[in-house]
């Protein structure tokens, strides 16, 4: 069962190679960074654990249909940052209530995830970590929420979780790696976070 005890120490290894782990679940294997001159956007989102009877769970979201960016996609609650948000955990935490009707008064801040540069939307992403003392009451905002996911964390460290198919990128096929959440495929930028925390996790589980 993995615990808060577990969770906060996985955040706070004193070694611990980002990269290397976000890369294992990353279609293109290597770390994507902002071209030259260009100024990504700036996005927090919030990876909010609570427990459940077979230990922590995370919240994630599927996006509604109709949104711009990554319309139907799983993902964290999250967003772009807005200039009086103080920090990117701020950012989170408002997102979260925008969309979940989580407030912040329960979250405790416990640590935070590697960035992340998402080339496609040009968002650079600051993932912070949140926890809860229960399960929260969701009210998702049906304007950008379709779908509320609860993932057991104990899921990451188990492989049949986890798969891969190929897809088509600029004309090229790639092998594109995916966690099974509920009967969705979680890949992409929501993908290469969790394998950032299924690695600390392992790290710290041995």
């Amino acid at each position: 069962m993995i615990t808060l005890a577990i969770l906060t120490e996985a955040l706070h290894l004193s070694e611990f190679d980002a990269v290397s782990a976000q890369l294992r679940m990353s279609p293109l294997r290597e770390r994507m960074r902002p071209k030259e001159g260009q100024a990504p956007r700036q996005a927090g989102v919030l990876v909010l654990a609570y427990p459940e009877a077979d230990g922590l769970h995370v919240v994630l979201t599927r996006r509604t249909e109709h949104l711009r960016a990554h319309s139907g996609q799983i993902s964290f609650p999250g967003g772009r940052r807005n200039p009086d948000d103080v920090d990117f955990a701020a950012t989170a935490l408002r997102e979260t209530w925008e969309e979940l009707g989580v407030g912040h008064e329960g979250v405790t801040v416990i640590g935070a995830l590697n960035t992340l540069f998402v080339p496609p939307s040009n968002y650079e992403v600051h993932p912070t970590v949140g926890t809860m003392t229960a399960r929260p009451m969701f009210n998702p905002n049906h304007d950008e929420v379709a779908e509320v996911l609860s993932l057991p964390l104990h899921h990451l460290i188990d492989d049949q979780h986890k798969a891969s198919e190929e897809r088509e990128f600029n004309g090229v096929r790639v092998a594109v790696p995916y966690y099974r959440v509920a009967g969705h495929k979680v890949w992409g930028a929501t993908a290469i976070m969790l394998s950032e925390l299924e690695q600390r996790l392992r790290t710290v589980m041995g």
